[in-house]
């Protein structure tokens, strides 16, 4: 089979030749641009600069000489424009703390700190404060709270936010359609289309580090309270931003058509390491409702599969995403409370494909021996890949400081067990 073909049989519950593997084809599937330096040297592929395609978290971009040596059946339909509110084009040399070579988009707009941080400015403006952090050991960029104390009496959602959601552009859909165009027609692998842009409830969306002013519930912990306390300015923020995806779905779906496979629409992490962070009483209430309906928009409207992740334990959140719509659940971060990887595939097989969970990007991957590695990929594979549903990828992006050995290791066994079924 094709890659895609491989994929799209996948997604649709029918058998497959092996087992589909992702690698950065989402802003959550990805890998950290200095590890992925560090792999492309041990494949002994050219050595050069790695494109950062998703300057938040510092993810490089997976050219296609890395995609044919690891077998990857995926790719992205990103974003024209990147967290930091640029277009990703123009791109200029910049290192990372360790040394690692990478590319910048062309707008990219940072200061070193006399501490050894770097910080960086929203839409490469340095006329403002700067919204974003990298400590000087780090790989990724933190988002800096910038929102001045908001007044309870005076809160509007929609005059706060309404810079930060907008109808596309016909340069975003001339965009979005030429890129959709030639991927299909240049590779064969399954395409993963970007709607994430739209999450409800985005930690990335509440802290606005794309806007050079932003105002209002900012913080996430008000944002959690805000659930209890302000209902109203979550409702009014909800049925704004859903009208808006909406109508961005219509033209996204005139520009793409059925080239892609799969469309990412959320990445709201509803769970932390022990449990949810919402009831869900509270997940009923708020977040139902808008999934649904752009959900079954695209259910009645086009062949793609509805992609949401969220981090953590969110276990008793399970039935309720699958009423919501939800197609392909990533990335079972498997190392939360409940989220046992067999009871998972029993219960929740039927329900959800499952994407990700390959192996814990928290301690396995970046902490473990190469033996753990390969034992922990090798339960996974044979938990989560029997009877299909499955497309591996890890807990989450390998992040960066994981040794190449393991990332090696991992990706060596996986290729020599993908047949299992």
């Amino acid at each position: 089979m094709t890659s895609r073909e491989r994929v799209r049989r996948v997604v649709n519950r029918q058998s497959a030749d092996r087992i589909p593997l992702d690698l950065g084809a989402t802003s959550v599937t990805g890998i950290s641009a200095s590890v992925l330096y560090g792999l492309r040297r041990a494949l002994g592929l050219e050595e050069k600069p790695v494109r950062v395609i998703e300057s938040f978290q510092m993810l490089g971009y997976v050219d296609e000489d890395l995609r044919k040596a690891l077998g990857v059946d995926t790719i992205g339909l990103w974003r024209r424009m990147n967290n930091m509110g640029l277009p990703n084009t123009d791109w200029k040399p910049w290192a990372l703390m360790d040394g690692t070579p990478v590319h910048m988009c062309g707008g990219f707009a940072f200061d070193c700190l006399p501490n050894g941080n770097v910080v960086a400015y929203p839409q490469g403006d340095k006329s403002v404060p700067p919204s974003f952090m990298m400590p000087k050991d780090g790989y990724f960029f933190d988002a800096i709270p910038r929102a001045d104390p908001f007044d309870e009496d005076d809160l509007d959602a929609v005059r706060d936010y309404k810079d930060q959601f907008r109808v596309y552009s016909d340069e975003d859909a001339r965009w979005i359609e030429n890129e959709a165009r030639r991927l299909h027609e240049e590779t064969d692998y399954a395409i993963v289309g970007h709607m994430a842009n739209g999450s409800f409830g985005d930690a990335a969306a509440v802290y606005g580090a794309s806007l050079k002013k932003v105002q209002g519930i900012r913080a996430l912990d008000d944002w959690l309270a805000a659930h209890i306390l302000y209902p109203d300015y979550i409702h009014e923020l909800f049925d704004y931003q859903l009208g808006i995806y909406m109508k961005n779905l219509e033209i996204y779906h005139q520009a793409v058509g059925d080239r892609i496979d799969v469309i990412f629409t959320q990445g709201t992490d509803f769970g932390m390491q022990t449990g949810e962070l919402i009831s869900p009483e509270n997940y009923r209430t708020f977040y139902h409702k808008p999934m649904k309906t752009y959900t079954d928009w695209i259910h009645n409207n086009t062949k793609w599969k509805v992609m949401l992740h969220s981090c953590g334990s969110i276990v008793n959140l399970l039935d309720l995403l699958s009423e919501s719509g939800v197609d392909i659940l990533n990335p079972l971060q498997c190392s939360a409370k409940g989220m046992d990887p067999l009871t998972l595939k029993e219960k929740y097989g039927d329900k959800f494909i499952f994407w990700g969970g390959g192996i814990d990007t928290q301690k396995t991957l970046p902490f473990g021996t190469e033996e753990e590695v390969k034992q922990e990929a090798i339960q996974r594979v044979n938990v989560l890949g029997k009877n299909g549903g499955f497309v591996f990828n890890t807990n989450h992006n390998i992040v960066g400081g994981t040794p190449i050995s393991n990332v090696l290791a991992m990706y060596d066994t996986f290729t020599r067990h993908r047949n299992h079924d």
